[in-house]
């Protein structure tokens, strides 16, 4: 089972080292994310649905070493747990799945909010995508050598 934190517990490992990839899909991204995040969207909207993304594993492995220290988050914890979880499959051994995600993480049974997100809990958010977007990471990936 992957390592889960709380917002602020991934809020001190970006201060001591860690880098936070967000996985939300980009419209989800652009609307507002950790300061310095960078977005590798584990799913994308297609045809109103929620899809897999092809190219997920391929560009995380050509952007991160399997010991990079990273915190992943999502909107809720779905689906950065299953990120996390394939990453980890891949040989990645310093992932920290954000609990909570950017919004909140609700229970499906009650509707009760379990883990308040980054964005609830007041930690610094910005808009400001230069360099962390999926488009820029994915044309850098893309000219980068394989490891």
């Amino acid at each position: 089972m992957p390592k889960r934190v709380s917002p602020k517990e991934a809020a001190d490992l970006l201060q001591n080292g860690h880098s936070y990839i967000d996985v939300r899909s980009i419209p989800e991204y652009e609307q507002g994310h950790p300061v310095g995040a960078r977005n590798i969207p584990f799913m994308h909207f297609e045809n109103g649905r929620m899809v897999l993304n092809r190219d997920f594993l391929a560009v995380f492995e050509k952007l991160y070493p399997k010991d990079s220290p990273l915190v992943v988050g999502c909107k809720a914890g779905g689906r950065s747990l299953q990120a996390v979880t394939l990453l980890e499959r891949n040989g990645y051994t310093h992932l920290v799945d954000m609990r909570g995600g950017f919004d909140a993480e609700i229970d499906p049974h009650t509707g009760q909010i379990g883990e308040l997100g980054w964005s609830r809990v007041g930690l610094p958010v910005e808009k400001n995508t230069a360099g962390g977007d999926w488009t820029s990471l994915s044309a850098a990936a893309k000219t980068k050598a394989s490891p």
